[in-house]
């Protein structure tokens, strides 16, 4: 937090700025002035243009970290069928891990059907697409190893260990794994392609599960589920600089997901059924969107207008807008369900989520909210993937493309 004061003063000094990301008139000199010192420390505060001389300022990016191809729309890269030339060939499926009966199943998404079960090792909770777009981890969680897949051909890759593996992520720069191991009570930065442990951090909450990185990767923010807490986490020096308990007891949050523009952050409770929405550049109190019973999973749209919502104890689905902050309607699942996590369709049409209590999963037609198809899986399928997705590179989770 110290470093985002000084920063702020900073710029304060070149252009008069009320917060980390108000956006101001700044003349070019000024911008030079930044532009200087950001080139000097690397950590300074920048003032990027944008359209109409307006400009933002945002935080130099994380050294390494692939600029963002719009400062104002986080998820430009991942428009309709906007494939890296990585995965373009690779075969379209949805991998589905089932927690209870320790596999993952591979759905055809053009018909539909299973066209494979893959053993895997015990309770596995996400499949995560690595940084590079080359690789399926799976998180067996309590079998505490990860089981890759290779894409391009289906093959199984021999496991690697790395304890208490709920979730994973990858920072911006693609150095780092980040293992969100939930029971240990720990971030565990670990090397993106060997998983051999660089820095384990301590926490001091329970129940890491779900995080996103902010437009420039130098911070992300954690959910601790047990514990109703949510953390905020410094990249480069992956260090917790910020923590604080939801305003509401018996919080348990879930999924994390950041605007498009960057500005504002929301983060799924399934106790409070609803989404908190919060400034991340402040780490402000949040306030509560109501949307359903067990609001779960955070998917946003392939126009980057909408974020669909999983309300996982009601079988609904609820749309939020972006521009407006409002809810714009709700789908309900043909005979109900348990929508849990997922992702969206590379043409971005459909909407795929695992039934965590009534093993199957779950097509929507992200134009009507039609039940497309129900497909019975495993026991306790959880954090699918669809695959390949656009997008350059992978954030984790089930993946999250900038």
């Amino acid at each position: 937090m110290l470093a985002v004061s000084a920063v702020c003063a900073a710029a304060l000094a070149a252009t008069g700025c009320g917060n980390s990301t108000a956006q101001t008139r700044t003349s070019a000199p000024a911008v030079k002035k930044a532009r200087a010192a950001q080139a000097t420390t690397g950590t300074d505060v920048g003032a990027v243009p944008v359209p109409n001389g307006v400009t933002a300022l945002r935080r130099a990016p994380l050294p390494g970290m692939p600029p963002l191809l719009d400062q104002n729309d986080l998820y430009a890269a991942d428009r309709p069928n906007a494939l890296s030339p990585v995965v373009r060939d690779f075969p379209s499926r949805v991998y589905v891990p089932n927690t209870e009966s320790n596999s993952v199943t591979v759905i055809d998404p053009k018909t539909y059907k299973v066209i494979r079960t893959i053993p895997v090792g015990e309770q596995p909770q996400h499949v995560v697409p690595s940084w590079d777009l080359k690789t399926l981890w799976v998180n067996n969680d309590l079998g505490n190893t990860l089981t890759p897949i290779d894409p391009a051909t289906g093959k199984v890759g021999r496991t690697v260990d790395v304890h208490d593996p709920y979730n994973l992520y990858f920072t911006p720069d693609g150095k780092y794994a980040v293992v969100m191991a939930s029971m240990d009570r720990e971030l565990v930065f670990r090397d993106a392609h060997t998983m051999k442990t660089v820095k384990t951090v301590p926490v001091d909450c329970y129940g890491v599960n779900h995080a996103d990185f902010s437009p420039d990767g130098r911070y992300f923010i954690v959910s601790c589920e047990f514990s109703g807490d949510l953390l905020k986490v410094d990249t480069a020096k992956m260090e917790v600089v910020a923590q604080q308990k939801l305003p509401r007891d018996g919080a348990m949050p879930q999924d994390v997901k950041i605007s498009p523009d960057g500005k504002t952050w929301y983060i799924a409770d399934m106790a409070t059924d609803g989404v908190w929405v919060m400034n991340g550049d402040t780490f402000s109190r949040p306030t509560l969107l109501p949307t359903g019973k067990g609001a779960h999973g955070l998917y946003v749209s392939r126009d980057s207008k909408s974020m669909y919502i999983t309300n996982r104890g009601e079988g609904s689905i609820s749309v939020l807008d972006f521009a407006t902050g409002q809810l714009t309607t709700k789908w309900h699942i043909d005979g109900g369900g348990s929508p849990d996590m997922g992702g969206v369709s590379a043409d971005g049409k459909v909407l795929w989520l695992s039934g965590r209590y009534d093993s199957e999963v779950y097509a929507l037609d992200t134009r009507t909210g039609r039940t497309l198809a129900k497909i019975p899986v495993g026991n306790g399928p959880h954090g699918l993937a669809v695959y390949p997705q656009p997008g350059r590179y992978s954030l984790g989770h089930t993946g999250v493309f900038r």
